[in-house]
C-alpha cells in the first residue's frame, strides 16, 4: 500500500537524514515545523474545496496526508493504528 511504502521512506528520512531532503529538514526542525506545516496544508484544503477545482483539492489533501504521515512518524504512529482505529469505530457504530 502507498501509505506503508511512504512511510518507510520517511522513516528512512527520520533516522538517517539526507542532505537536501524535504522530511529530513522538517524532522530536524522539529515536531512545531511539522504542526505548522499541518495547520497551513489543512487551511489549503479547506480553499481548494471552497474554489470547487476538484484536481486543487486532491493534491491538497495529498499535501496533508503526506505531513500527517510525517507527524505520524515523528510520533510512532503507524497507518494500521489508525486503519484500527477507524474499524473500531465503525464496528461501534460510530461512523454509520
Amino acid at each position: 500500500m502507498i501509505l506503508d511504502s511512504l512511510r518507510t521512506v520517511i522513516l528512512q528520512r527520520k533516522n538517517h537524514p539526507q542532505p537536501g531532503s524535504y522530511v529530513s529538514s522538517l524532522f530536524a526542525k522539529g515536531k512545531d515545523e511539522i504542526l505548522k506545516k499541518i495547520g497551513e496544508e489543512a487551511v489549503e484544503v479547506i480553499l481548494a474545496s471552497k474554489a470547487e477545482d476538484r484536481q486543487h483539492l486532491i493534491n491538497e489533501l495529498a499535501d496533508l496526508w503526506f505531513h500527517c504521515l510525517v507527524l505520524m512518524a515523528e510520533e510512532d504512529i503507524s497507518p494500521s493504528d489508525i486503519f484500527g482505529e477507524l474499524e473500531k469505530r465503525a464496528h461501534q457504530g460510530v461512523h454509520k
